[in-house]
């Protein structure tokens, strides 16, 4: 029998690098991994060159322009627009024509950060920085296009690449004090745990496509977390709470992210660990 191939954009990233760690875990299955050397996603031509020669049954669209507060700048418009929006039309076409089955991961950027309950997929969007905005746009290309499977998620953190676990236990080995703001909610997710989630939903046997909520379970603020970070490491850094207003940056941040994981959990039946548990092996790892 034939493996079936899924195709990985963005596969140098954290959510990327930690789906080629899985990858040996799923030996049913053939993983196509690209970067924007391998596969340029804003470039359709390119796209459907990929999809004619290698015909993948799945495509997880890791690929995104995360550099929140970098995207406010107006020169870095149009390739945050490229990258979050556009491209990810273009694989949704490519898709449909294929009979490929999509997961686009997005954002709780989407939000405005006002609420005070965990947000439910149906809740209203509203963006308020150019990163969220893009994302957004492209949640709707991938649904207009296919029937993709779109996952938000939010506080990304992983053994590679840079993020905030890494920057908090580099921060915390060079300095006696540092400063985290304590008036941000949301949850941490370890992008180990969101890739086992999408592979758990690509080898379900089961496709539902729309919009669903995943991160670890619990809800903190940026101080917590990083006070989490400082046990577990058992450095003596101080660690200060501040407000937000001390701390402006270019982009708007939610100061509430806390997403409701009701719908993949019972649609899929998956089990998601504790952001502490999962922040200790991630730091394991790392130690």
């Amino acid at each position: 029998m034939e493996k079936r191939k899924i195709l990985v954009t963005g596969s140098n990233g954290q959510l990327g690098s930690d789906i080629r760690e899985l990858a040996t875990q799923y030996p049913g299955f053939d993983f196509l991994f690209t970067d924007r050397e391998t596969l340029s996603i804003t470039d359709e031509a390119a796209i459907n060159t990929f999809f004619n020669e290698k015909q993948p049954d799945f495509c997880i669209n890791c690929a995104a322009y995360t550099a929140v507060d970098k995207a406010e700048d107006a020169a870095e418009f149009d390739k945050v627009k490229a990258l979050n929006a556009d491209a990810v039309g273009y694989l949704a076409k490519a898709c449909a024509t294929h009979h490929t089955k999509l997961i686009q991961v997005s954002t709780d950027y989407v939000f405005d950060g006002t609420g005070t309950e965990p947000y439910k997929e149906t809740d209203t969007t509203q963006p308020v920085s150019v990163y969220g905005n893009t994302k957004l746009r492209g949640e709707e290309l991938a649904a207009e296009h296919t029937n993709a499977v779109i996952v938000r998620t939010a506080w990304v953190y992983s053994t590679f690449g840079k993020n905030f676990v890494k920057t908090m236990m580099r921060l915390m080995a060079e300095k006696p004090q540092i400063s985290v703001v304590s008036d941000q909610y949301g949850t941490p997710t370890y992008a180990a745990d969101l890739a086992a989630a999408i592979m758990h939903i690509i080898s379900s046997g089961k496709w539902e496509p729309g919009i669903y909520h995943y991160t670890n379970e619990g809800r903190i603020n940026w101080h917590e977390f990083a006070l989490a970070i400082r046990d577990i490491m058992q450095s003596q850094c101080e660690v200060k709470a501040i407000p937000t207003i001390q701390y402006p940056t270019p982009a708007k941040r939610p100061a509430w992210s806390v997403l409701d994981k009701t719908k993949i959990k019972e649609t899929y039946q998956l089990e998601i660990p504790d952001w502490r548990t999962s922040l200790e092996v991630c730091m394991g790892k790392m130690q």
